[in-house]
């Protein structure tokens, strides 16, 4: 396995961080203040993102992206992570459950999507099922050629800017050894569609000017063509095309933690506490270097899990593993460095209490840290079960 950087993949990390720090971190703070961007802004971003030709970078070249490899699209997460959600998720990286789009679906949504025309969002989480995606009551009624879908979502992440929700849904129930559990199906809803209405969601202290949204559904009427996939084969569609968003957290995870490594390591060498640098005090240099091991340590399980993708050999406990640790080691790692910094970490004039707010909610969202603790243990067990 050789982690070595070819030369396109060197340029793409000195393109994607150059670009960051010249056209995302500039408006850091204003989007913190106002909780917002502005949309002369993201239109701003998303056009000059287009023109660097980082739009769109993990959708195949015949579909109009970059077609990336998934090595390529870590080490662009990775840059990209660096900077607020709000602004970053404006170099858009359609979700790759698109490409099971077929028939008139890939001319009404994957294509737009992949050329910044319309912009997707995607709802399975439910008040009262949460990360039991078997349990969501949210259900599509077959009538005729339609459906009828009755429920509701949250935590929807940027529903409130898509113009079109990809929808998981229950159609039928089987039975199993634990009980009845539901079979789940996949939709593609357009925002205005009689029926469905977008709420907002919760203020929340991670992610600011990112927003989460409530889903209503009220007799929403959709016709049988906006099925992505087969009817009961949602989990299929999503198993095949959404693991790889475990591994896009950990790299983003990794590029908030260099993000924050670098300040203090600057800040330790500079500001001077009893006639020394507070780099040299043990306090804060082994704080230093258990923040540079953890790093490194996270940064090389995401590249593992990035090559096993390319190889086709990456398991579901792969990508939970590289999940896992990055987002529990940048909670770690930034709460040392609001630490090193002491009162100055938690002003807001600095990243640093962004990116410790930040921190707490890769724990939780695209599978919570326990449900990737039980991906892991079920691998190891599974063989062992008679």
């Amino acid at each position: 396995m050789d982690f070595s950087l070819n030369s396109e993949q060197m340029l793409i990390v000195e393109t994607v961080r150059a670009f960051v720090e010249r056209e995302l971190y500039p408006h850091e703070l204003e989007v913190e203040r106002s909780d917002k961007v502005a949309p002369e802004l993201a239109a701003s971003i998303k056009r000059k993102a287009m023109e660097a030709g980082l739009f769109a970078a993990n959708m195949p070249e015949d579909l109009g992206g970059a077609g990336l490899d998934a090595v390529s699209m870590a080490l662009m997460e990775r840059e990209l992570g660096r900077a607020s959600m709000a602004l970053q998720m404006l170099v858009a990286r359609p979700s790759n459950i698109l490409q099971a789009c077929r028939g008139d679906q890939v001319e009404e949504y994957l294509l737009p999507t992949v050329r910044g025309e319309r912009l997707e969002c995607l709802a399975m989480t439910e008040p009262g099922a949460g990360s039991d995606l078997r349990s969501m009551s949210t259900r599509a009624q077959r009538s005729g050629n339609d459906y009828i879908i009755n429920g509701s979502k949250h935590f929807i992440s940027h529903a409130d800017i898509a113009d079109y929700v990809v929808l998981f849904a229950a159609t039928g129930e089987e039975q199993t050894e634990r009980g009845l559990k539901k079979k789940i199906t996949a939709f593609l809803i357009d925002n205005g569609t009689k029926g469905f209405t977008v709420r907002d969601g919760y203020r929340s202290v991670s992610h600011r000017g990112y927003h989460n949204s409530i889903l209503d559904f009220d007799d929403c009427r959709v016709p049988a063509s906006k099925m992505l996939g087969e009817e009961h084969c949602g989990f299929d569609v999503a198993n095949e095309w959404l693991s790889a968003t475990r591994l896009q957290i950990a790299a983003a995870c990794v590029g908030r933690g260099q993000r924050a490594l670098d300040l203090c390591t600057e800040w330790a060498a500079s500001r001077r506490q009893f006639g020394q640098t507070i780099g040299k005090f043990q306090g804060t240099s082994f704080k230093l270097a258990d923040m540079a091991m953890e790093l490194k340590a996270a940064e090389l399980l995401m590249l593992e899990t990035a090559w096993r993708l390319d190889q086709g050999t990456m398991r579901d406990q792969d990508a939970a593993t590289a999940k896992l640790y990055a987002t529990e080691m940048l909670a770690r790692l930034t709460d040392n460095a609001v630490q090193i910094f002491g009162g100055m970490g938690l002003m807001d004039e600095l990243p640093l209490e962004r990116l410790w707010r930040d921190a707490r909610v890769e724990r939780i969202w695209e599978g919570t840290s326990e449900i990737q603790r039980h991906i892991i243990s079920r691998s190891l067990l599974r063989p062992h079960e008679s």
